[in-house]
């Protein structure tokens, strides 16, 4: 595995467009972006943002869901993060973002929880620091995921926790009950076919319309490739739904958990992840609600609790 410099989001609009609604002082400005990077994994090149901070305690990771990138993950989590003192490194993830994927390559939900885990020897290496993941939407439970194989992160840090191996959830997260219900077992009978390469649009097959609730910047996520406007194949839709992870709930004990639950989320409601988190009691479990933001946060006061509770969430892990 090798890094190498190279420029990726330095010409692309969109995360610019994004942050113009978050509150000024929440802002990236030119002499304080992430320093960009590619990481090789198994052919992919993996865009990496970084924010570096030599005296961190640990190296925040920073996982996407199906509906955002990594600088997108920089600009609400990794820089507020950074701000205060703690490193920061967002991944963008096969198929997202500014990763380049390998030619051929089959992408499939076990992929990332693969990639996750080897990335976070590699930054256990490279700096010599416990490592936490946090992950926003589908990134909370591939953070769990993850850390259930690997077993020595120092904790997990999660905007939700979704088990879609639950009817319940996949009812609750898909656009509708046909696509949930009709869609779901077509993608299953698809995947090991040449049909498993059907792309469809994350819009239609989940409640996208949800991902942030000012209607304005909605609009520019889904008209982006890279992010919301994605569009995943049959067969990496059918390995996320069906993942197995390697500990189930109730045996856990790798690390801490905490739970940043957006009050105003329309997409992923506490319920939803408390399906999982009520069945974790081997290890603490934190809940923070953060007041007036949607599922991606845009709003205060719910984005400057979410750092706070993040750095004393850190503040308090066993060895940090």
């Amino acid at each position: 595995m090798q890094t190498t410099q190279r420029i990726g989001y330095a010409a692309d609009p969109t995360w610019r467009a994004i942050q113009q609604f978050l509150p000024a002082d929440m802002r990236l400005a030119d002499e304080s972006l992430p320093a960009e990077e590619y990481w090789g994994w198994r052919g992919h090149q993996v865009h990496l943002d970084r924010l570096e901070r030599a005296s961190s305690p640990v190296t925040v990771i920073l996982l996407h869901g199906v509906g955002t990138n990594g600088r997108q993950l920089s600009l609400i989590a990794g820089a507020p993060l950074w701000r205060r003192g703690l490193a920061t490194v967002a991944l963008d993830l096969p198929s997202y973002g500014q990763t380049r994927v390998a030619p051929g390559a089959r992408v499939t939900y076990d992929d990332w929880v693969r990639l996750v885990c080897d990335f976070i020897d590699a930054e256990r290496r490279r700096a010599g620091r416990p490592v936490v993941l946090y992950g926003l939407s589908a990134g909370g439970m591939l953070a769990y995921h993850a850390a259930a194989i690997d077993r020595q992160v120092a904790g997990i840090v999660g905007m939700t926790f979704l088990d879609q191996r639950a009817q319940l959830v996949r009812d609750a997260t898909a656009l509708n009950l046909l696509m949930s219900r009709v869609g779901g077992s077509f993608a299953a009978l698809a995947a090991a076919t040449p049909l498993g390469g059907l792309k469809l649009p994350m819009r239609l097959a989940s409640k996208m319309h949800t991902l942030v609730n000012d209607p304005a910047a909605l609009r520019v996520f889904l008209a982006d490739r890279s992010s919301a406007g994605n569009w995943a194949t049959l067969r990496f839709l059918d390995s996320y739904l069906r993942y197995q992870p390697a500990i189930e709930p109730e045996d856990f004990a790798v690390c801490p958990i905490l739970l940043t639950q957006p009050a105003e989320d329309r997409w992923t409601p506490l319920a939803l992840s408390e399906l999982v988190l009520r069945r974790v009691r081997r290890v603490p479990v934190t809940r923070v609600l953060l007041e007036c933001a949607g599922h991606y946060p845009l709003e205060q006061p719910g984005l400057a609790q979410m750092a706070e509770a993040i750095v004393a969430f850190v503040g308090g892990l066993p060895g940090v």
